[in-house]
């Protein structure tokens, strides 16, 4: 058998094992199932302490650190773009090996997350709401019914620019993105319970308080007899402009429903919306061509969340408050 770099891991681990038992190097040969003379070459090697010989690397240590600095400016820079400032910075290498050293820095290239952004009045908000509502148990969080709307794309598989990141970065501000639009799209309102989803419904304009009005009496309502029936509900709802005008507090007044107080821009805080992300995952190998197949596509895969599913993700109201109260009221992945 052949050379000292054909012998696998378990082959190199057996030899010293043997070696260490005083076996011979034609015995150990034997055993492993290769050459003697591999055998001796091995035994040498760890012996004088030898690595592997190979050709030596071309940049420095401080063309490493200059990599560095030049990936961390622009997390969201493509590889070509990368090797083309490292180049002109004076280090000669190739587009190939500026992607190993990045490797070898620990970066990889990954989708990157989306997070709210935050003023301080906000973060303080947020921490008060969470402290408020941290001892609620898994009952009355039940009793919520919990709202949201979503933009579905035809687009699927674009997913926007990707970024370079490290391991435990993924919260990193210089890492993050922004939502990206898609012109062919359509918005969905849903409604959920720890118990089930409500019916969806498509929003043909945009939103205001009349056309919100309209939806709360011909989705919403049904959505609160088929969750609870006869039963107590609270309803959650964000602070868009059409959630929080006069005329809409007057309907839910009229009708007597109590509304969740919510904190702005806290959709981490809110499990439907990772219920939206479990309906787009299951859609992911779906490739509807007009408006109408992708309203038909949401509605099957809406059909098919399971109250498990709606449970698990109402249960989960305590763990994201906590987190909240561990950040200080900043933004928490979801």
């Amino acid at each position: 058998m052949g050379k000292t770099a054909d012998l696998t891991t378990v082959q190199k681990m057996t030899i010293d094992t043997l070696k260490k038992e005083g076996k011979t190097q034609k015995v150990i040969a034997k055993e492993v199932g290769c050459s003697q003379s591999s055998v001796s070459k091995h035994i040498n090697r760890e012996a004088k302490g030898r690595k592997r010989c190979g050709r030596k690397e071309c940049t420095s240590k401080r063309d490493k650190r200059a990599l560095e600095r030049i990936v961390k400016q622009n997390r969201f820079k493509n590889v070509g773009e990368i090797h083309k400032e490292w180049t002109v910075a004076g280090v000669s290498a190739s587009r190939s090996t500026t992607h190993r050293r990045m490797q070898d820095m620990g970066f990889s290239c990954r989708i990157p997350r989306v997070k709210p952004l935050l003023n301080k009045r906000q973060r303080q908000k947020r921490l008060a709401w969470a402290q408020d509502k941290k001892d609620w148990t898994a009952a009355e969080w039940s009793k919520v019914m919990f709202s949201d709307d979503s933009k579905f794309c035809i687009s699927f598989g674009n997913q926007g620019p990707r970024v370079w990141r490290k391991t435990g970065e993924a919260q990193n501000p210089r890492c993050l993105k922004s939502s990206v639009k898609f012109p062919q799209s359509v918005m969905v309102w849903g409604a959920m319970s720890s118990a089930a989803v409500g019916p969806l419904c498509f929003l043909r304009s945009r939103v205001n308080a009349a056309v919100y009005q309209e939806v709360l009496e011909h989705f919403m309502l049904p959505a609160a007899d088929q969750l609870y029936g006869g039963d107590d509900f609270i309803f959650q709802h964000d602070l868009a402009p059409a959630h929080s005008a006069k005329s809409t507090s007057t309907w839910f007044k009229d009708h007597g429903i109590p509304l969740l107080d919510w904190p702005a821009n806290s959709p981490d805080l809110n499990p439907i919306e990772n219920l939206w992300g479990i309906v787009k995952r299951k859609m992911r190998d779906a490739r509807p061509n007009n408006a109408e197949e992708l309203k038909a596509t949401i509605k099957a895969t809406w059909a098919l969340i399971t109250p498990e599913e709606c449970n698990r993700l109402v249960d989960s109201m305590p763990r994201r408050i906590a987190a909240a109260i561990q950040a200080k009221g900043a933004a928490t992945k979801y």
